[in-house]
C-alpha cells in the first residue's frame, strides 16, 4: 500500500520547470475511497506531470500541521498563514516525502495534485489561486461509506463541525440531523454530503469539472473526452491501460472495480435512511437508489446555488 522509504526518496528527485505558475497545476479532489488516486492515474497516464500527493494532510506534512483534516475557509479569507503553504502546495514550491512519494517525473512542467481532505477548500483556492483547473471526482455515497468501514475508517465529524464559518454558510438547515448521526454509517455518510455539498454550492456549471467514478468504468469513452476536453488534453490509449490498473493505494486482494458491489454490504434500509440523508442535501438529485449518478441532477444543484 504504502511507498517505500526508497521510492519516497526517489519521488522526491526531480526539477519542476513549472514552479510559480499556478497554469502549470491541475487539481483533483474528492472524497476519500471515492477513486481519486485511480483517477490520477489516468490523468497521468502519460507519465507527463509531477505527482503531488495530498499535500493537505496535517499528519503527514508538517507545512500544513495547523489545518484541520478537513479544513474549510470562506473565499474572502486572506490570512497568510493558510495561503502560504497553499501557495507552496499548488505552485510547485512544496518538497516532501509524503507528498513526493509517488512521483515518478524527474524533469517537469506541470503539476498535477491529488488530495482527499481539501473538498471543503475548492471555492477558497479558486478565489485566491484562479486559473488552475478543478476536477472533483464523485462515487456514490453508499460504495464511499462501505469502503471506509471495511477498512476500518473513523469519522471526523465531530471535528468538522467544529468549524462555525462552515456550519453558518452551509449547514445549519441541517445541523441538528447531522449532530444526531446515530452509528458510523450515518457520520460517514453526513461527511460524503459536507464534502461534495459544499463545492457543488460554490461553483456554476463549468467553473469545476464534475466526474463520475461510475461513468469511468460504464461509460469511459464520454467520460474521459469530458474530462480531457476541460483540461485541453488530449490522451492517448495509454489512459484505457490506466483505466484497467489498480491504484497504489488499492487492496490487493480486493475485487476489482465494480459501480454495484457496494450492495452487497448495504441492506435496504441503510439504503433507505441514505435517501433520506442525501434529500436533506438535494444530493438525491445527483444519487438515488440505482446505481449512476445524474449529471443533470448536479448541473441543477450548481445552478441552484447561484439563484
Amino acid at each position: 500500500m504504502m511507498g517505500s522509504p526508497l521510492s519516497r526518496m526517489l519521488g522526491g528527485l526531480y526539477v519542476d520547470l513549472g514552479k510559480g505558475d499556478i497554469r502549470r497545476s491541475i487539481f483533483l479532489a474528492g472524497s476519500g475511497r471515492s477513486g481519486t488516486t485511480w483517477l490520477s492515474q489516468v490523468i497521468n497516464h502519460k507519465g507527463d506531470f509531477r505527482y503531488v500527493f495530498e499535500p493537505f494532510n496535517p499528519r503527514e506534512v508538517v507545512t500544513f500541521r495547523h489545518f484541520r483534516s478537513k479544513q474549510y475557509l470562506r473565499p474572502d479569507d486572506m490570512r497568510e498563514e493558510f495561503l502560504e503553504p497553499a501557495r507552496l502546495a499548488l505552485t510547485g514550491g512544496l518538497r516532501d516525502l509524503w507528498t513526493d512519494r509517488f512521483n515518478a517525473r524527474l524533469i517537469a512542467r506541470r503539476r498535477l495534485i491529488k488530495d482527499i481532505r481539501a473538498n471543503l477548500l475548492l471555492g477558497w483556492m479558486r478565489a485566491n489561486f484562479p486559473g488552475m483547473p478543478i476536477i472533483l471526482l464523485l462515487r456514490h455515497p453508499c460504495a464511499v461509506v462501505a469502503s471506509r468501514l471495511a477498512l476500518g475508517w473513523r469519522d471526523n465529524l465531530s471535528e468538522t463541525m467544529e468549524q462555525e464559518d462552515l456550519v453558518e454558510d452551509f449547514l445549519l438547515p441541517v445541523e441538528a440531523e447531522i449532530r444526531s448521526a446515530s452509528d458510523d454509517f450515518e457520520r460517514h455518510l453526513f461527511l460524503w454530503c459536507i464534502d461534495n455539498y459544499v463545492p457543488l454550492m460554490q461553483f456554476e456549471p463549468g467553473e469545476i469539472h464534475v466526474c463520475f467514478y461510475e461513468n469511468l468504468l460504464v461509460n469511459p469513452e464520454e467520460e474521459l473526452r469530458s474530462l480531457f476536453n476541460y483540461l485541453d488534453e488530449t490522451p492517448d490509449d495509454r489512459v484505457y491501460g490506466k483505466l484497467l490498473s489498480p491504484s497504489p493505494l488499492s487492496r490487493k486482494d480486493g475485487p476489482p472495480p465494480s459501480v454495484d458491489a457496494w450492495r452487497t454490504h448495504v441492506s435496504p434500509g441503510r439504503l433507505q435512511r441514505t435517501m433520506e440523508i442525501l434529500g436533506l442535501f438535494g444530493l438525491d438529485r445527483v444519487y438515488g437508489e440505482g446505481t449512476m449518478p445524474d449529471l443533470s441532477g448536479a448541473r441543477a444543484l450548481m445552478d441552484g446555488a447561484r439563484k
